[in-house]
């Protein structure tokens, strides 16, 4: 990190009597060692006992839950929760190779309920882990050069890159250049490797946090580099985006967004989704200065004592736009250049067989919601024993075998066909559809996601079918609480949970991941909302333009709205 941001242990504007809980726990949290491992000891319960201790394992890539299906049943057999924990890994740009696949397939089986999940940032999620498992997995993985760090937290989470290596000559370049900022900017505390892998710990004359300091960041922060024409990781929904700009000599740098993010929380008006703002472009050997830049403001500047307003996007505007870009150049030490002109065409993935330059292969292959079942880890199990490229996860929760030589298509046709996995007929509204993990794991859910969108998605395809429309591509996302993991406030249409079996639903997102969309019917059921879009869609088909995107549509149509500020998301 750059030396004038070193040591800083908190916002020196905000003295730590004056914060919020959250903060003064990580104060007091010695660089993220709590009791840890000492909870992790304690064999009466199967959860990590002490509050604090389960906020600082996010830190750690690892969440607390318990099984919400049985929660009533046990509370009345007087029985605590169903605890176990789910575990992210980071996964810097989504890239995994075939040994790396196989150790998480072996862990997942032997720890993991024998399920993995794709998520919407390009990782893995363990599910269904027990107290007991924990060091096992994460030493597990630790084997292959893989770790969990950072992969929660207040701090900078996996780094996200356009993952189809159709999309740009220099792809790699960037790729490696998404791994490289992942690795500069997780903590650098050893409580991980002391917690997990049973290190001593080293007394050193150094701040033990250079960069974050003992409260690290406010909120969590999200990076992503996007590749156009394609914005696969949506680039508008991140802290900080940059869109990468090639030159005739290759990759010239990158035009800078910044203060994107998807989380609200219902009737809280002064929280509230927002679309990344376009600030410049910087050269792509100092995309490491601004990245150090722009998060070292949103540490000192941002809100410490109100967590619902604690990330970057209200710090800018509450601050302003050019005040936090003149301050962040001020850091980096020069100016932000004129932006470039981009074009996104694309936020989806390409699907079957694809060629590079370089003569090899690329095959995406749909995962419906991201989840890695039995059947399709046996087959995933068999390929990787073959395949000498790579994998790559999408951010919309499939999988590319990437890298493919010419001499092992067959073989790995061959292997895809036997497990029926051979197809590419995905209907493309369910190729344009991807859900949060929701119930029963997720501790903040209040409705169904992963569990209900193919009951949900069957009966908008009959709607589709009746209109005309089975073979138009409109993006749906779902979530099952407005935190929005599934990015559905940009969707053309989104769904954010409110109760069991009540959703608010959002129309007039930007199928390329360009708009924000408007909520036109809120806590609605299942009827309510099919009938909306039954009349929506349905006026679509008639009244479209040719080319015209329903998002698009339902603006002009003056279904909604056009959301021009994230602000005015649900006035």
């Amino acid at each position: 990190m750059t030396t004038d941001t070193i040591d800083r242990s908190r916002d020196l504007s905000q003295p730590l009597d004056r914060l919020g809980p959250d903060e003064t726990m990580k104060d007091r949290s010695d660089y993220l060692r709590g009791g840890i491992a000492e909870g992790l000891l304690d064999r009466i319960t199967g959860a990590v006992p002490s509050a604090d201790d389960v906020k600082l394992m996010k830190f750690h890539g690892i969440y607390q839950q318990d099984d919400r299906d049985l929660r009533d049943e046990r509370r009345r057999q007087k029985l605590e929760p169903a605890f176990q924990f789910m575990i992210r890994v980071r996964l810097p740009g989504g890239v995994c190779s075939p040994a790396q696949w196989l150790k998480l397939d072996e862990l997942a089986r032997a720890h993991g309920g024998e399920t993995l999940r794709i998520t919407t940032r390009q990782t893995f999620q363990f599910h269904w882990v027990l107290k007991d498992s924990l060091r096992p997995i994460i030493k597990g993985l630790h084997d292959t050069l893989l770790d969990t760090v950072a992969a929660c937290g207040d701090d900078s989470r996996g780094v996200m890159c356009t993952v189809d290596p159709q999309s740009s000559e220099f792809h790699a370049e960037v790729a490696a250049m998404s791994k490289q900022v992942s690795d500069h900017v997780i903590p650098k505390t050893r409580a991980y490797h002391e917690i997990w892998y049973g290190d001593e710990r080293v007394a050193s004359s150094g701040p033990e946090e250079p960069f974050y300091g003992r409260t690290y960041m406010p909120r969590k922060f999200k990076i992503g580099f996007a590749l156009p024409p394609s914005n696969d990781i949506d680039v508008y929904a991140q802290d900080l985006g940059f869109i990468a700009i090639g030159g005739p000599d290759g990759l010239d740098g990158f035009n800078v967004v910044i203060g994107g993010g998807m989380g609200r929380t219902d009737q809280a008006p002064e929280t509230y989704p927002r679309l990344a703002s376009l600030i410049g472009f910087v050269p792509a050997d100092q995309v490491i200065a601004c990245a150090d830049a722009v998060m070292a403001v949103q540490r000192d500047y941002g809100d410490r004592k109100d967590r619902q307003r604690a990330r970057f996007k209200y710090t800018i505007d509450d601050k302003g736009l050019d005040w936090i870009k003149a301050e962040i150049e001020q850091r980096m030490g020069a100016p932000f250049q004129d932006v470039r002109a981009i074009t996104f065409t694309s936020n989806g993935d390409s699907y079957g067989w694809n060629s590079t330059p370089d003569g090899r292969h690329h095959r995406t292959v749909f995962i419906r919601s991201g989840r890695l079942d039995l059947k399709l880890l046996d087959a995933f199990r068999d390929i990787a024993r073959i395949h000498r490229g790579t994998f790559r996860l999408t951010p919309n929760q499939n999988l590319i075998i990437a890298g493919v030589r010419t001499e092992d298509r067959a073989a790995i046709d061959a292997l895809l066909a036997e497990y029926g996995l051979e197809t590419d007929t995905v209907p493309p509204f369910r190729r344009n559809a991807i859900a949060c993990v929701a119930l029963p794991t997720c501790g903040l859910a209040m409705a169904e996601s992963e569990r209900y969108l193919p009951t949900l998605l069957e009966k908008i395809e009959a709607i589709l079918d009746r209109h005309g429309l089975a073979d138009e591509p409109i993006t749906l996302r779902m979530s099952g609480c407005p935190n929005g993991c599934s990015r559905p406030y940009i969707a053309e249409i989104g769904l954010t949970g409110r109760a069991p079996g009540k959703y608010n639903l959002y129309l007039g997102g930007g199928f390329h991941g360009e708009r924000l969309n408007r909520m036109v019917r809120e806590n609605a059921g299942e009827a309510a909302i099919l009938e909306d879009l039954d009349d929506a869609l349905g006026r679509y088909a008639r009244e479209r333009q040719a080319g015209e995107h329903f998002g698009d549509f339902t603006i002009r149509a003056g279904i909604v709205r056009a959301v021009t500020e994230g602000r005015l998301f649900n006035e």
